[in-house]
């Protein structure tokens, strides 16, 4: 069997590391742009959901969140209804850095496509989305507390 999953990995991380030196200058480290994205993306989201969204682990969120809330890139507020719940919104910082990120997103989107058709692209992204698929039930198995039989 082919082992697809170490190739989706060398991806993953080589352009984690490219968006990590490019986000430097903007004070954003070790992948807090994705936080930031999907925060941007949806203003008001929980960060049980955003967790869930990015497929980290809540410690490992709330510690992006943090972060990301200390440098002044997001806001949290309390919902209306529930005082337990902290919304999540971007700042003027934070919405001002969006579109650098967006578009370093679309370029890399578009340099990793290079030389696929329309097809291609369309068959890719859907297996893709298969793969996510069947990974997210072991994800949501394992988060639970359970173990996995190799």
């Amino acid at each position: 069997m082919k082992d697809v999953l170490r190739e989706i990995g060398m991806i993953a991380r080589a352009l984690d590391s490219i968006s990590n030196i490019e986000f430097k200058e903007y004070d954003l480290t070790k992948g807090q742009y994705l936080y930031l994205v999907r925060i941007c993306e949806n203003p008001g989201i929980i960060q049980e959901k955003l967790a869930e969204m990015i497929k980290v682990d809540r410690t490992t969120a709330s510690r992006a969140i943090g972060k990301l809330e200390i440098n002044g890139f997001i806001d949290k507020r309390d919902d209306k209804n529930n005082q337990k719940i902290k919304k999540l919104y971007p700042t003027e910082k934070g919405e001002n850095v969006y579109p650098f990120i967006k578009k370093e997103n679309d370029y890399s989107n578009m340099k990793a496509l290079v030389g696929f058709s329309e097809s291609e692209i369309e068959i890719i992204s859907n297996l893709l989305q298969r793969v996510r698929k069947n990974i997210e039930i072991d994800w949501e198995y394992v988060k639970k507390g359970n173990k996995r039989n190799y």
